[in-house]
């Protein structure tokens, strides 16, 4: 699917784009079909076991839609976060010696 953008930088990705609105448009609709769909199963209606299938297949797509640009992100806050740490670790290090 061309209008699905799968691969991402981290500067991409942390820009608002379709796929963010596609999943903001498939996100109520999913638990919307889940909750009324997981309703009419207890119930035993037909109708629901197909609403609720419905509701998968939409959550399903959602998070295809979603994930590779989430992964990109958290790969990058992960690296931010490692560097921030490893340099908090060093300047406690300059001070345990006392050159700070």
């Amino acid at each position: 699917m061309a209008w699905i953008r799968r691969t991402w930088t981290p500067a991409a990705a942390d820009e608002w784009t379709r796929e963010d609105w596609y999943t903001i448009v498939i996100s109520p609709l999913a638990y919307i079909l889940l909750m009324v769909g997981v309703a009419l199963s207890l119930l035993l209606f037909p109708a629901g076991f197909a609403v609720l299938g419905l509701g998968i297949l939409a959550t399903l797509l959602m998070h295809w839609i979603i994930d590779p640009k989430l992964k990109v992100i958290s790969g990058e806050y992960e690296k931010k976060q490692r560097q921030y740490l490893e340099e908090l670790e060093r300047a406690a290090r300059w001070k345990e010696t006392g050159h700070g």
